[in-house]
């Protein structure tokens, strides 16, 4: 996710586009922040299937949605990185 563009930013949400990304990324993240007791919503767009780039919205009911953002990412590289010695163990 080197391409971040912030669309709308308030104290309790953050609008943001990614480019060159897919539903993969997009849904594992938003699954993962949904669990966050601190996050209301978390939701993405992708307005055309082959053109489209996500846009993800995040609200928080408590502190920054940035920083739920940044939680979520972490816990997203930790779990690729066991699924990875995973296969890497069992094949």
């Amino acid at each position: 996710m080197d391409n971040i563009k912030i669309l709308n930013k308030t104290a309790n949400e953050i609008e943001f586009e990614i480019e060159d990304e897919s539903h993969g990324v997009c849904n594992a993240l938003r699954h993962i922040l949904m669990q966050d007791e601190d996050v209301e919503y978390a939701v993405y767009n992708i307005d055309h299937p082959l053109t489209g780039k996500p846009i993800m919205t995040i609200k928080t009911k408590e502190g920054n949605p940035k920083d739920a953002l940044k939680r979520a990412a972490e816990q997203l590289k930790a779990d690729s990185e066991s699924f990875k010695q995973l296969i890497e163990e069992n094949l």
